[in-house]
């Protein structure tokens, strides 16, 4: 069984997901089928997301900045830091 829905979208909204669907080779009505139907649709990314886009400037910090003394992940350096750290607030 299946019902007729028709939706009200603005020009903006609708461009959008018609670029989707193009790439995606499908009509907008399918895709967006598709959507709220739960189905998996595999669809190019044609664009970095704003997400993206912070990720990799953030990424571009890392390992700048030099404490000037080599650390390590060796336990016993760790735990003499934690010992440390817990000495003080008592």
């Amino acid at each position: 069984m299946s019902q007729r829905l028709t939706l009200e979208l603005s020009d903006e909204v609708y461009t959008a997901l018609q670029r989707q669907a193009n790439d995606a080779g499908i009509s907008v009505a399918e895709l967006v089928a598709a959507v709220i139907n739960n189905r998996q649709y595999s669809l190019p990314v044609t664009s970095k997301s704003c997400s993206e886009e912070a990720r990799q400037r953030l990424l571009g910090y890392a390992g700048v900045i030099t404490l000037g003394y080599p650390t390590g992940a060796d336990n016993e350096s760790i735990d003499a830091d934690l010992l440390e750290a817990y000495d003080d607030d008592l």
